[in-house]
């Protein structure tokens, strides 16, 4: 296409007469072996909008109420030329394809049916080119928004791999601590129960010399009265044993697992007792599931996300098993942009929402598409995309998932157009 400047950076309207162009025939041009300058004075009138026409042979510019038209002697280089407009004068600069002098500038006593299809194949090239260039910005602008697309691809890649990592540290260091403190807590157990053997060990040795002393006295003393002691009685002993706390026998028991048995089995029986003494402070009607389910309804509907979110939470402590709470505080997170939050009470929905049976199709439904668009506000697009599919499988005639669905695939590929 011939480029075109304009000296004069304000455009202003020129005035029209009648609904005929008027033919502008007067200019002059210059020619060198390479180029051709044609100057076309307007007779003052000023620079205004202007559509200029040109092929290698054919040059017309409508410059209302002005039109100049050109028939050239031999074909240009369109590329390479241009023209300027200013006050008052239009100047071409034209480069020819073959360097040669002109006998003329433009070709005389040319017929009228040759020249209108002259006109009419500009007018056809320019239009091609025109689509041609306005195909090779769509290709340009859809390759880099797949650029841009992979770039933030690999971006959050990198990052879940970062993440994963730390994640992973933090495990192995986590697990390296309870080992060592495992360790730690056999040492001492090993140490307590060396001390306890000492002890016993102890204690029976002061028993034997006990028992020795009273004998030989017992035995000195018969021998200096030179009696036969008399015959023991018959009798019996009552034993009582101490009840172990922990059901296994002595002999079969390590002490060091039955403490944190009895330590776990305490820390349980706190919980659920401090559980039970904030339910009981609430009123009957605070502890019925359905009706915090209700609450948090009403609540979702007045805009306050976060009281709705609290009054789910209670309900969910109360009963843990109701898909229809999860389901409606995965709402609430998303309206909160607790994205994550979102994805993990979608998907204990969906694990309680089994098995997938006509009753529950709108159930899951909705929760594929929450956690759908969760991903997706997350940049997770291919996740989204899984989600909203499995949502469409369940009711394929749904035309607002469809359409969402569409829209995420396109993203994918690369030919999503901007928003307007």
């Amino acid at each position: 296409m011939l480029s075109v400047v304009s000296s004069n950076k304000h455009s202003v309207s020129c005035p029209v007469v009648g609904n005929m162009p008027i033919m502008v025939r007067d200019h002059t041009w210059q020619q060198t072996e390479k180029e051709v300058y044609i100057s076309v004075p307007l007779k003052g009138t000023k620079a205004c909008e202007s559509n200029v026409l040109c092929t290698e042979e054919y040059l017309k510019v409508n410059f209302p109420p002005f039109l100049f038209e050109m028939f050239l002697f031999a074909p240009i280089d369109v590329d390479k030329s241009s023209a300027k407009i200013g006050n008052g004068i239009i100047l071409f600069s034209l480069y020819k394809q073959d360097p040669s002098v002109w006998d003329a500038l433009c070709v005389a006593n040319m017929e009228k049916a040759a020249m209108q299809t002259i006109r009419e194949n500009a007018l056809i090239r320019v239009q091609e080119k025109i689509k041609e260039d306005a195909q090779a910005r769509a290709v340009r602008k859809r390759e880099n928004e797949k650029y841009s697309l992979e770039v933030m691809m690999k971006i959050n890649e990198e990052e879940r791999k970062q993440i994963e990592n730390v994640k992973e540290e933090e495990r192995r260091k986590a697990s390296e601590e309870l080992e060592r403190y495992k360790e730690q807590q056999r040492i001492e157990e090993e140490q307590r129960n060396i001390q306890r053997e000492h002890r016993r060990r102890e204690e029976e040795k002061r028993k034997k010399a006990s028992t020795k002393s009273v004998f030989t006295a017992e035995a000195e003393k018969r021998g200096n009265e030179k009696t036969v002691p008399p015959t023991r009685k018959t009798g019996s002993i009552r034993i009582q044993f101490t009840p172990r706390v922990f059901p296994t026998a002595v002999r079969e028991s390590l002490l060091a697992e039955e403490e944190e048995w009895l330590q776990k089995q305490a820390a349980a029986r706190r919980a659920i007792n401090s559980d039970n003494l904030e339910l009981q402070d609430l009123k009957e009607e605070e502890r019925n599931p359905e009706w915090l389910k209700d609450k948090g309804n009403k609540l979702f509907a007045a805009g306050d996300y976060l009281a709705a979110v609290n009054a789910l939470n209670l309900a969910i402590r109360i009963n843990d098993k109701i898909p229809a709470l999860y389901l409606n505080r995965s709402a609430c997170h998303l309206k909160l942009r607790n994205l994550h939050k979102t994805i993990e009470d979608a998907s204990k929905a969906l694990e309680l929402l089994t098995p997938p049976v006509p009753d529950n199709a709108a159930a899951r439904l909705k929760a594929f598409v929450r956690r759908g668009t969760a991903f997706c506000e997350l940049e997770l697009y291919v996740e989204g995309l899984q989600d909203y599919e499995a949502a469409l499988k369940i009711d394929p005639a749904n035309l607002n998932v469809k359409s969402d669905a569409e829209k995420i695939r396109q993203i994918i590929q690369g030919s999503c157009s901007d928003p307007e």
